[in-house]
């Protein structure tokens, strides 16, 4: 099979599929889940920071075993490229909807403290209920999908770079699937993310889960923009790698992590965190 259709099927598995078993798992939750929610986003943080750290970012610094100074700063570069862009796309998202939101004030917390205002279905329904024009509201569907669509790309990049990496080196592409089972792995507590909020506000429980397959297909495009680049060479590869690791630490640091503290105030997310990190580690060298 031509590498590229390989990695838009498995990706495609992933993705689509990770986010699909994330919405179909929510249909069986009562709407106050708040606590599954953040134990299972908080054992994907540590899933993702295990990948960045002990797989992305040691393939971007030495991908033959070998320490390369050019790569080390190339690396350096790409991860603060990466969460730079990842948080100044989301700061733009959040400036055009959180106006709209009785809620945002100066007290709020800065960052997500629920999954409505996560994947900004907050904004979605308020344009729904409102009974605003399909104009109105497609555009506040957009919204939704592109802050959607910022967690859902990198995590493509991972894969396709992996699949790079793997084409590279003339070696089969273990590591190019390992990525796509720590992915898919990763997309079922994001599945729920998006789903369970658009249940709680209504939406019926199929279509909800329905949406959730159609979100997870921007980490298609992630893993073929992260294929092309990482075949460019090297530097690129080195380069796309980093980036898709700094985007990545944004969405678990930044975002995921935040949220799952603030949505169950206990110690128990770490704990979660930690036995996710573990997980990661095992899947990786096992």
């Amino acid at each position: 099979m031509n590498l590229l259709w390989e990695v838009v099927c498995i990706t495609a598995l992933a993705g689509m599929g990770g986010t699909g078993l994330g919405g179909l798992v929510s249909c069986l939750f009562k709407k106050d889940s708040s606590r599954t929610v953040s134990l299972l986003l908080s054992f994907a943080g540590g899933v993702m920071t295990a990948v960045v750290c002990f797989d992305l970012l040691s393939e971007a610094v030495a991908p033959e075993g070998i320490v390369n100074h050019t790569n080390l700063a190339l690396a350096v570069m790409g991860v603060m490229l990466g969460y730079v862009v990842i948080y100044l796309l989301n700061a733009w998202i959040d400036r055009d909807t959180n106006h709209e939101m009785a809620h945002i004030d100066e007290s709020h917390p800065k960052t997500a403290d629920s999954l409505e205002e996560l994947i900004h279905a907050d904004h979605y329904q308020i344009h729904e209920q409102g009974g605003q024009s399909h104009g109105s509201l497609f555009l506040a569907g957009l919204v939704m999908a592109a802050a959607i669509a910022l967690h859902n790309v990198p995590e493509g990049m991972v894969i396709g770079a992996s699949f790079a990496t793997a084409a590279q080196q003339a070696v089969l592409s273990r590591g190019g699937i390992v990525m796509a089972v720590v992915i898919g792995l990763h997309n079922v507590p994001e599945g729920m993310a998006v789903a369970v909020p658009l249940i709680s506000g209504g939406m019926k429980k199929l279509k909800a889960a329905a949406l959730t397959v159609i979100t997870g297909a921007p980490t298609v495009l992630g893993a073929i923009l992260g294929l092309y680049l990482g075949t460019m060479g090297p530097a690129m590869l080195s380069l796309s790698l980093s980036f898709a690791s700094g985007a990545m630490l944004y969405v678990v640091f930044g975002e995921l992590m935040p949220e799952a503290i603030l949505m169950w105030r206990s110690k128990l997310p770490a704990l979660a965190t930690v036995i996710g990190i573990l997980t990661g580690l095992v899947i990786i060298y096992a």
